[in-house]
């Protein structure tokens, strides 16, 4: 046969083709493959749009132009704590912006109560957040959905949509147990994807008497003129021998805050996807391997008439990467379909309490997936291809 690099790739077009039509003869092997790699891609996707989810929620929490301030050396608001002159100083620094009303800053109040999980009926800790009347400007993404915005001085709280769908007794005009008595939900509000829409809100200086917290906060949420003024915002605040905070831009509080969660997540996934693929790895082993003794003979033939042994090792390299990419394929379908906006909540260890968020099959995973399937194919292949490539043409040919 003529020699050449067209030559070349018509030798392992044509290798290519005659494996692939040899498939249905070897259906049994080759369902067990595709659908091995398309059990780990499905899983490595599934477990990791978990982390992708969460940290979805924390990152659409802090607008550009917001800050939060905790004491100084806290890591999450249940650990910081303000008084009331604390709280007004930090209002009063320069690059908050200002309405008819005042400064745009939230003096609040963070505790937990416990509430049954709709699906389950097990107790939850979800946060009970008391807020100033500039909260709602502070976060300007939240909107009442349904009913109405709690009244300041009054036993009432508003639910996040995350809440009222995942914990049981927050729906409109349900009653939660507030310290002694019961309080009233009045409102559901949406925060767009935020945390907030895991809390619930009353009144900061109500939830203060209800827990006998005297007249104590425990962060202050701010909007600022512009995301520019920050640093004129800490700085001010840091200088200042009367106070002793810790001031960060939302985006990056909330950010912190996801980083244990969404490293713990990401560590199981590989973990678990890896070994599952090693399984995933013996199961193209044991299928290419077969492809390569039921075509014996034909390897022979074409490597008497002369193919070279590198368009059989391309050819079935090529063969059980195509088998990969399809159980990649099947893997990430079921994923997106399985997993994609599934609503749960988990445990945010940072402050102890429960967080709604979706699940987020997102294209990055998705191609995060595929490359699992390639590089299962890959290796999967690479050993029968050798052992095909170096089949004695002597021997092999007197099987005929």
């Amino acid at each position: 046969m003529t020699s050449g690099p067209l030559n070349w790739f018509s030798q392992v077009a044509s290798i290519t083709k005659f494996g692939l039509m040899s498939l249905p003869q070897r259906r049994g092997a080759v369902a067990a493959t595709v659908v091995g790699i398309a059990g780990v891609v499905a899983v490595f996707i599934g477990v990791l749009s978990i982390a992708k989810g969460f940290q979805r929620v924390m990152e659409s929490s802090g607008a550009p132009d917001a800050a939060v301030v905790l004491r100084s050396g806290a890591d999450s608001e249940m650990v910081s704590g303000f008084g009331r002159e604390e709280t007004r100083l930090i209002a009063d620094a320069p690059g908050i912006a200002r309405n008819a009303r005042g400064p745009l800053a939230s003096a609040e109040l963070f505790v937990i109560i416990d509430l049954p999980k709709r699906a389950t009926g097990t107790g939850a800790n979800v946060p009970l957040r008391g807020v100033e009347g500039a909260a709602v400007e502070v976060r300007e993404q939240l909107k009442i959905v349904s009913g109405r915005m709690f009244e300041l001085g009054k036993n009432e709280v508003i639910v996040g949509t995350g809440a009222a769908r995942e914990f049981a007794g927050l729906d409109l005009g349900a009653t939660i147990k507030v310290g002694r008595e019961a309080w009233p939900v009045v409102g559901i509000f949406s925060a767009g994807g935020g945390m907030a829409e895991s809390e619930i809100w009353s009144d900061a200086t109500v939830l203060q008497a209800a827990y006998q917290r005297g007249d104590s906060f425990q962060s202050v949420y701010a909007r600022l003129v512009s995301p520019g003024t920050f640093q004129q915002f800490k700085d001010a605040l840091t200088s200042n021998p009367r106070l002793s905070v810790k001031v960060q831009r939302q985006s990056e509080y909330y950010a912190e805050q996801s980083t244990m969660l969404t490293q713990l997540i990401t560590t199981l996934g590989v973990l678990i996807a890896g070994l599952m693929a090693v399984g995933a790895v013996f199961g193209a082993l044991n299928t290419m391997y077969s492809a390569v003794a039921a075509r014996t003979r034909e390897i022979a033939t074409l490597r008497a008439l002369g193919f070279g042994s590198a368009a059989v090792v391309v050819a079935l390299m090529l063969e059980s990467l195509l088998l990969a990419l399809l159980g990649g394929t099947v893997g990430g379908v079921l994923a997106y379909a399985g997993f994609n906006n599934f609503h749960a909540a988990t445990m945010n260890w940072q402050s102890f309490s429960q967080v709604t968020f979706a699940f987020a099959v997102t294209p990055q995973l998705l191609v995060q997936g595929v490359i699992w399937a390639t590089a299962i194919g890959l290796i999967g292949g690479l050993f029968p291809a050798v052992r095909a490539a170096r089949l004695p043409i002597a021997a092999a040919l007197r099987e005929l």
